[in-house]
């Protein structure tokens, strides 16, 4: 089984079932896939026996979408079993999971929803996060969303949130520069102000994505986090400014609507790449 070091120019891309067989045969030059947990939270069945294939020859990172991190409900303990049994049988490099929350009373939202960011709202996640971190024993990468609204009772920026989330329970923390992006137009923000208050040595992976346009009721710029598109060259300045102030980290492209052949999304990541070498380099240098 293929491990990655946490500082490394290593690049991945998400794994869908178009592009097993040729990751199979082919076993394109990447370090890593990543996978969706609840996709595979199975006993048995073709999708686990590919992914023990692609396994078998790279590194995995393993995404929640469903624990509720930041739910007002107490964490689904079925489900923490099942991811438990997940990343025992597989050993990934990375979990990770959203700063949000998807469930509520019984009911089940196809949605990763945004929290007001205040002091009751930052003691309920560091509780469910001290609780994931001791069930799975690992450290879990906490993702920065993106969000369309904001709570009038919000009492911190984004920022300060997801910095004091790791600092009260040790997680590490999963820097989206698109969401970041997206967040911060739709916002009228600047995007740096998140990525510059987030602690360089808690940042264990980056994601970069694709986004669609629009305009909102009132004719303002909207973006819409649709994965479904190129990164925009907004958003890989915006990476290599990162790059520059963290260094290299496992950079990873996801893709997850309009799939293009396999060679397109691995020539975005040999992009990434490229600037992690830049990056590397101008730290040696400097």
């Amino acid at each position: 089984m293929t491990t990655i070091s946490p500082a490394t120019t290593a690049v991945g891309i998400g794994l869908k079932a178009e592009h097993v067989p040729d990751v199979i045969e082919y076993e394109p030059a990447l370090d890593f896939f990543e996978v969706h947990a609840e996709n595979y939270m199975v006993a048995g069945g073709p999708a686990l026996r590919q992914l023990t294939r692609v396994r078998d020859r790279f590194a995995l990172s393993i995404h929640g979408v469903g624990l509720s991190i930041g739910g007002a409900d107490p964490l689904d303990r079925d489900h923490l079993n099942r991811l438990a049994a997940l990343l025992q049988r597989f050993e990934p490099a990375w979990f990770s999971e959203h700063l949000a929350w998807s469930s509520h009373g019984g009911a089940f939202y196809n949605d990763l929803l945004p929290l007001p960011y205040n002091p009751a709202t930052l003691a309920r996640v560091c509780d469910h996060i001290d609780a994931v971190q001791e069930r799975l024993g690992r450290r879990l990468l906490l993702e920065n969303p993106v969000t369309y609204v904001e709570f009038a009772a919000s009492t911190m920026d984004e920022g300060r949130f997801l910095a004091e989330v790791a600092a009260r329970t040790g997680c590490g923390l999963l820097l989206d520069v698109n969401n970041a992006y997206i967040s911060a137009v739709n916002h009228g923000r600047d995007p740096w102000d998140l990525i510059a208050a987030l602690p360089p040595a808690a940042v264990g992976e980056i994601h970069l994505a694709g986004f669609a346009e629009d305009r909102d009721g009132a004719g303002d710029r909207l973006l819409i986090d649709t994965h479904g598109a190129p990164v925009a060259e907004a958003v890989w300045e915006l990476y290599r400014r990162t790059l520059r102030h963290l260094g290299p980290r496992p950079t990873l492209i996801e893709r997850d609507q309009a799939i293009p052949p396999l060679a397109i999304v691995v020539a975005e990541a040999e992009r990434a790449r490229s600037a992690l070498l830049d990056a590397a380099a101008w730290a040696e240098a400097a």
